[in-house]
């Protein structure tokens, strides 16, 4: 929805937009296919492999996710108390 003023209020518009580009013809014109991409450094290709990962722990909170065991009232109140902390 689009409010231009208190007095123009344009209602739900299609996927294409409200100002779609057109050919001479009238036929939609077509689009060129994006593609998302992700750039990853050598830096920081580097230091992902030098992390050391604790496969054990890892496994353990896995299976504790798995399980619903992980996200307990405490440790709910826990974050949400630092969140309020790191806000104000």
């Amino acid at each position: 929805m689009q409010i231009h003023g208190a007095t123009h209020v344009h209602g739900p518009q299609g996927l294409s937009g409200p100002h779609s580009t057109r050919s001479a013809q009238g036929a939609s014109a077509p689009r060129p296919q994006t593609v998302d991409q992700l750039d990853i450094s050598a830096e920081a290709s580097a230091a992902s492999q030098a992390a050391e990962v604790r496969t054990d722990l890892v496994a353990n909170l896995k299976s504790q996710i798995a399980s619903g065991a992980y996200e307990t009232p405490e440790k709910l109140d826990a974050a949400l108390n630092r969140l309020l902390d790191q806000i104000g």
